[in-house]
């Protein structure tokens, strides 16, 4: 118990340590800090302590150790009528040998035209762009309460010819405690070196003295600037709040201190009815534009298999509401 104390205290530092950044607000890669799940969203991210499926690798990858064998995760969003955000992943549990995932996330827009200052109404030629992240997952029990996790992934986005890629890893944490199934949790997202876009598009030419009558053209190049990645520290506790054979409340808290933002609290509950129907919602505080999630799930048992179904919505103050959808099958 002392040492997993220690163990415990020694990641929170160096989360804590590296989880600044002084370039507040200049994060890119921002599609890998959308919300994957209804279940997640539904109680407003707030599920870092609870996540106990296959999305737990977009959360907090030390909850894949929870999942008895094997367990595959999907989930679509329209992302504010505009981008489509798709999400998967499949674990599978190992026994004594720990729990192994893999994972993508794909999120990309239709073809749209390209207008220029002469041609504002379209050139006739269009451009799309996407971005991608796959990645592969590993956790294990340290302890019988505690259990480390570790996800690496490979980021990719592109804007028509244009393109950046790099690595980057999660690792989290989750600490079972002996009172109300209290989970202590911590998870570090997206820690990894900065990208930069290059392409064929970033190629021109150039006049080498515009004042001298037989000057030529030259090759010459744009020149992009490094981003880093939105490198996020969060911290949670998921608890039993009541629990009995028809029903069971289970509620969570997770603070997240982003380096591209302040800080920001998120607050969930769940209330399940005989563990096949779920009624779930969230509040988010200090977000610029959401507040509210709500949403509902449902599963069903087929002998040693199972599916379930989750929905949620958020609430947005000036963008649309956005609807997900998810489905988690168990093996």
């Amino acid at each position: 118990m002392k040492k997993t104390i220690i163990l415990f205290a020694i990641i929170f530092t160096f989360f804590q340590n590296y989880a600044q950044n002084p370039n507040l607000g200049t994060a890119g890669a921002q599609f890998l800090q959308i919300p994957v799940g209804a279940r997640a969203e539904a109680m407003s991210g707030a599920i870092i302590g609870l996540t106990n499926d296959a999305s737990a690798i977009f959360w907090n990858p030390a909850g894949i150790v929870k999942i008895e064998n094997a367990q595959a995760h999907f989930s679509y969003m329209n992302w504010f009528d505009l981008f489509d955000f798709n999400a998967a992943s499949v674990v599978y549990n190992a026994g004594d040998l720990g729990s192994f995932g893999v994972s993508m996330i794909l999120f990309s827009t239709e073809n749209m035209e390209i207008t220029t200052e002469e041609q504002p109404n379209g050139t006739g030629r269009y451009f799309d762009a996407s971005d991608i992240a796959l990645g592969v997952s590993y956790a294990n029990y340290l302890t019988n309460n505690f259990s480390v996790g570790i996800n690496v992934k490979y980021i990719n986005q592109r804007i028509w010819n244009e393109s950046a890629s790099g690595f980057a890893f999660d690792i989290g944490t989750q600490y079972l405690l002996d009172f109300q199934n209290l989970t202590i949790a911590m998870c570090m997202t997206n820690f990894g070196a900065d990208m930069k876009y290059d392409g064929s598009d970033l190629d021109i030419l150039v006049l080498k003295d515009d004042e001298y009558a037989n000057s030529r053209l030259i090759p010459a190049r744009y020149s992009t600037e490094e981003y880093p990645l939105p490198l996020n520290f969060q911290i949670g506790v998921g608890f039993d709040v009541y629990n009995n054979d028809f029903m069971k409340i289970k509620g969570a808290i997770d603070v997240t201190h982003p380096n591209d933002n302040d800080e920001r609290a998120h607050f969930g509950t769940e209330i399940s009815f005989y563990d096949r129907f779920f009624i779930r919602n969230g509040y988010k505080y200090n977000y610029d534009d959401q507040d509210f999630t709500f949403g509902a799930g449902a599963n069903v048992i087929f002998r040693s298999s199972a599916v379930y179904f989750d929905y949620s919505y958020s609430l947005y103050d000036i963008l649309p509401n956005v609807h997900r959808i998810s489905l988690n099958l168990s093996f």
